[in-house]
Parts: C-alpha cells; sequence; structure tokens
C-alpha cells in the first residue's frame, strides 16, 4: 500500500512526521511488515531522531549548519540563493529514504525515536513524500 503526504515546512529545521506516517499503517491494515518513508526532494532529508528534548534538533542543526555552511566559495550551483548547495550536500549527508518495521500495526521506534523530515531551506517549501508499508 502506498499513501503519499505532503508536510508544509516554514524554512530550516525538523518537522516531526511520527504520526502521520503511523496513521499510514494503521490505515493499510498491514500488521506485520516494512514501512518505507521516501522524500521526492534534493533540498531537504528524512531523519530519526529523539523527539523528546527539542534541543537535540536545534544542536544537530547548529552542527550541520557550522559542517555545511553557506557562501562557500567552492559553490558553483548557487542560482537559487545562498543556502541551495548547502541543502544538497546535507541531504546527501543523511537520508532520502527510512525503513522502519512494523509489528502489531505499530512502528517499531524506541521510546524516544520519532521521525522527521529535516528540511536544508531557509525558505518555505511544500513536501511530497511517499509512505510505503508492505507485508
Amino acid at each position: 500500500m502506498n499513501q503519499v503526504i505532503y508536510v508544509e515546512t516554514s524554512g530550516q529545521g525538523m518537522i516531526e512526521i511520527t504520526q502521520r506516517v503511523k496513521t499510514v499503517i494503521q490505515q493499510s491494515g498491514i500488521k506485520d511488515g516494512l514501512c518505507t518513508v521516501f522524500i521526492c526532494h534534493t533540498s531537504c532529508s528524512l531523519v530519526i531522531q529523539e523527539n523528546a528534548d527539542p534541543s537535540a534538533q536545534r544542536d544537530l542543526e547548529s552542527w550541520l549548519n557550522r559542517l555545511v555552511p553557506e557562501n562557500d566559495p567552492l559553490y558553483t550551483h548557487t542560482f537559487e540563493g545562498a543556502d541551495d548547495m548547502p541543502a544538497h550536500i546535507k541531504s546527501a549527508l543523511t537520508a532520502t529514504s527510512l525503513s522502519i518495521p512494523a509489528i502489531n500495526g505499530e512502528l517499531v521506534l524506541g521510546t524516544w525515536q520519532g521521525l522527521f523530515l529535516w528540511e536544508h531551506r531557509h525558505q518555505s517549501q511544500r513536501r511530497k513524500i511517499v509512505v510505503n508499508v508492505s507485508g
């Protein structure tokens, strides 16, 4: 079973999508199987990360921004702004697809784990995510 979900972002940062993906699994009727989540873009990514303390997300964002700075003179792909090439690099360093087991109709995540869309662009975006549940 496949379902497309759309997420509106408001600039750089993480947006938790755990509940939306859980809803897709419940609607699928599949009890045991695999849930694959794929984002159809090259300037954002998907991550499994702590969802209890937002400071973990802020620290990751700060660290990645330091690792991949804007306005690096080596970048040639700059037509869409100073954040464009860094967004592509950040996406390449993280993940555009995640696979999470489902058991008894539930995602198998740790106590403090959540699924996040990680927006790497400054401007608001409408992001398309495909959720596939098989089992």
